[in-house]
């Protein structure tokens, strides 16, 4: 599957932490998205990085824009995880892994858990790919000023308002 930048990212369909099943562009609401593939709760690179973006969330609901993380754990473990983390933000639970073979993100490392490969992506809110971060490295992450930087960029770009004379 294509998901290089200018691509259009597939509208999953994945219960939410809940046990809720929810469209991708649903979640979006119409808004930009960080979309965020994550190993699973008992990954310590994962805690650190979601920790992060749990500091960002403000920022991300006072300027209509939504974080979504994917990862193989179930709804209930992904529930407690966001819990422990006090993330307001959705989690997506693709337990079944019924999109990780399609979308060719399997962490091929990991035999024992069979997790998504740790990568990132900014969206426009009809799902375009603006940005395409892989994770594998710790560094290779977007960091708080990427996410930001990212927003703002799109926001400036679907936004007409954005920029007033």
């Amino acid at each position: 599957m294509d998901l290089q930048v200018g691509a259009r990212f597939p509208d999953l369909d994945l219960p939410d932490h809940t046990g809720r099943e929810r469209r991708l562009s649903e979640v979006a609401g119409g808004d930009p998205m960080m979309l965020l593939f994550s190993r699973g709760w008992w990954c310590p690179k994962e805690q650190t990085h979601l920790r992060e973006m749990c500091r960002l969330q403000e920022e991300f609901e006072v300027a209509y824009a939504r974080l979504v993380v994917v990862s193989v754990d179930e709804p209930q473990v992904q529930s407690a995880f966001r819990s422990g983390l006090g993330a307001r933000f959705t989690f997506l639970s693709d337990h079944e892994r019924r999109w990780l073979p399609r979308l060719d993100l399997l962490e091929e490392s990991d035999t024992l858990h069979e997790p998504y490969r740790p990568t990132a992506f900014s969206l426009l809110p009809d799902l375009e790919i603006h940005r395409r971060y892989d994770g594998f490295w710790y560094w290779g992450r977007p960091t708080a000023e990427d996410a930001r930087q990212d927003m703002r960029s799109i926001s400036r770009r679907v936004r007409d308002d954005f920029e007033r004379p």
